[in-house]
């Protein structure tokens, strides 16, 4: 996390920069309405220069997904809405378009999970790990059941090692957090469900732990398959 970015192949290395910062937004370690360390601070962390930092950040300002803080400094955005406002307006206005985005997710992240069965670090493994712990530990004590599942598939991404991936989950993460609540509490609502869902979480943890991306990509297509088949039965 801390290595060095190094230009090459014509990507500058606030870009670089860029896609570091984004990849501690999605995996939530940098949440809504967090204050992000002081310029120099960063730059001593990514062994950068603070021009390299501040065009990241000003970037990421202008996309909308950072805000000055007054008195100095910057925060993570603190509403989601401010992050993909067009994606949701286009769920809001019609429901079918949340259906074509499980079908784009599940095309991305069955690519994104074979990454990170190949990629995946002992830390990335271990934040699964704990992530797991707290969905059995959630869905046995009738606790909120969306979070988790949010932060098990952003920590797929960030274990992926892929900075446009993670561009990408840090962008439609608002989106994101609203689909998985429709998911857990309206289309999978019993306790059946999410014995079905751990399950399948529990595969896909078991094939990114074995460092088996067939069997990764597998096990994700099959746990967002059948989140496509009950989409289609609501369409019944």
């Amino acid at each position: 996390m801390n290595s060095k970015p190094k230009a090459g192949n014509g990507t500058r290395i606030s870009d670089q920069v860029t896609d570091r910062i984004l990849a501690r937004i999605a995996s939530g370690e940098w949440g809504a309405g967090h204050r992000l360390p002081g310029e120099r601070q960063l730059a001593e962390e990514m062994g950068v220069s603070r021009v390299s930092i501040r065009a990241a950040l000003q970037s990421l300002k202008t996309q909308g997904l950072l805000d000055a803080v007054q008195g100095g400094g910057t925060r993570v955005i603190a509403s989601s809405a401010a992050m993909d406002p067009g994606m949701l307006e286009l769920v809001r206005v019609n429901r079918d378009n949340l259906h074509d985005l499980a079908e784009i997710r599940a095309i991305l992240e069955a690519w994104a999970v074979g990454r990170a069965a190949l990629n995946r670090s002992d830390a990335d493994l271990a934040e699964l790990a704990r992530i797991m712990a707290a969905t059995e530990a959630d869905i046995a004590g009738g606790a909120h059941k969306s979070e988790n599942d949010v932060c098990f598939h952003l920590a797929i991404a960030k274990a992926s090692g892929s900075g446009i991936y993670l561009h990408i989950m840090a962008v439609i993460r608002g989106i994101l957090h609203q689909m998985v609540d429709y998911h857990r509490y309206q289309l999978f609502p019993s306790h059946e469900d999410d014995q079905v869902i751990l399950g399948q979480h529990r595969a896909i943890f078991e094939a990114v732990k074995a460092k088996d991306p067939v069997a990764a990509e597998a096990a994700m297509r099959a746990h967002l398959g059948f989140v496509l088949t009950r989409y289609s039965r609501q369409a019944l």
